[in-house]
């Protein structure tokens, strides 16, 4: 029992707990402690197996290693997944700031070079243009409007 506690034991300590349930069976709790303080809690989760003594004598060995293989495992792969966050994460925020970098290079490459023609006076408006007022048909003279809104033809 214990040399298949010896891989879980490496890194953390574990508590067992012998419990008398009635005259013939027994529960035992293997619970390993965290640790770290921001280790993630699945890997504190107990194992608790309920026998006979000559059950427990044959069996919690066999449980005990598969229960350590499991335990590793999701130790592994909760690293594996927090450092491929970790770098996804790196990798948004240099993505981010080359993106803001690129936006701040384009605002300031306009200003920055500026043409000849935006900085020549925009061109006169036609006298007729500027004195009539817009209708509806902004082809039509002021003299034409004027005609057509008292009733009469222009022709």
């Amino acid at each position: 029992m214990f040399v298949e506690l010896m891989p879980l034991l490496a890194g953390r300590s574990v508590l067992i707990t012998v419990a008398k349930v009635d005259d013939t069976t027994l529960r035992v709790n293997v619970i390993p402690t965290q640790a770290k303080a921001d280790e993630n809690p699945a890997l504190t989760t107990p194992l608790t197996y309920t026998g006979s003594p000559e059950e427990l004598d044959a069996e919690l060995g066999k449980h005990l290693a598969g229960y350590v293989q499991t335990h590793q495992q999701t130790a592994s792969t909760l690293a594996e997944a927090k450092a491929t966050m970790e770098a996804a994460a790196k990798a948004a925020q240099e993505e981010a700031k080359r993106k803001a970098e690129e936006r701040k290079k384009a605002i300031q490459k306009p200003s920055a070079t500026t043409t000849p023609a935006s900085s020549a006076p925009a061109e006169p408006v036609p006298a007729s243009a500027s004195t009539g007022t817009l209708g509806l048909f902004p082809n039509t003279t002021p003299e034409l409007a004027t005609t057509q809104s008292k009733g009469g033809l222009a022709l």
